[in-house]
């Protein structure tokens, strides 16, 4: 009798970890969101590496990459409806976007939950979201080795990650490297600027 219970808990485990992988891979495009070929970045080793590129769909359904973002200071967010603490955070991005945004913040906030256009829509119209929301993939969460929910990642002018943060930390905290990001990485950006209007 015993045997018999093990064996069907075992048998009821192994069947929900193939429908979840299941789930898991049918989300998500067929082709992948990330732009070249770069490595995916392991969590904690990500401080002056090139964010890796990407291209995904805003609630309008319009295409935005990343890199359209570049000369600006950009905080990349990864969050869902259902994480608490992410709805801790949302009111002061609110806040640093409508301070920080004139001086070339760009917040961006990835939504990583399979809740929907709609649902994710109406989340962030009770949050009062003033940014760039983006439905997210799986794979880019993994191409940036983000580790949990909320995941923070700020980006200078130039792409580059100048530091990271995963679960909730203080706003201080957050406005520090949001600081950071728009004073760093400016002289490259305006080179990268005049390169680019040198060549059209």
């Amino acid at each position: 009798m015993r045997r018999n219970a093990s064996a069907i808990l075992i048998l009821t485990l192994v069947v929900a970890v193939m429908i979840f992988a299941g789930v898991r891979s049918s989300r998500g495009p067929k082709v992948s969101p990330m732009l070249g070929s770069t490595k995916p970045l392991i969590y904690g080793e990500v401080k002056g590496k090139e964010a890796p590129d990407f291209v995904l769909h805003d609630l309008e359904g319009k295409q935005v990459k990343l890199s359209d973002f570049r000369g600006k200071a950009v905080l990349l967010n990864f969050w869902a409806t259902w994480c608490g603490p992410c709805k801790v955070e949302m009111p002061w991005f609110v806040e640093m976007q409508k301070q920080y945004g004139p001086q070339g913040l760009q917040i961006i906030g990835v939504a990583l939950d399979d809740s929907g256009k709609e649902a994710i829509q109406k989340f962030a119209k009770e949050m009062g979201v003033n940014y760039t929301i983006l439905q997210g993939h799986d794979a880019v969460g993994d191409a940036y080795g983000a580790v949990g929910l909320p995941t923070t990642y700020f980006i200078d002018r130039g792409g580059k990650i100048i530091d990271s943060d995963s679960g909730l930390v203080s706003r201080s905290e957050i406005e520090e490297n949001v600081k950071k990001a728009l004073s760093d990485g400016k002289a490259e950006a305006e080179t990268a600027r005049s390169k680019t209007k040198i060549a059209s």
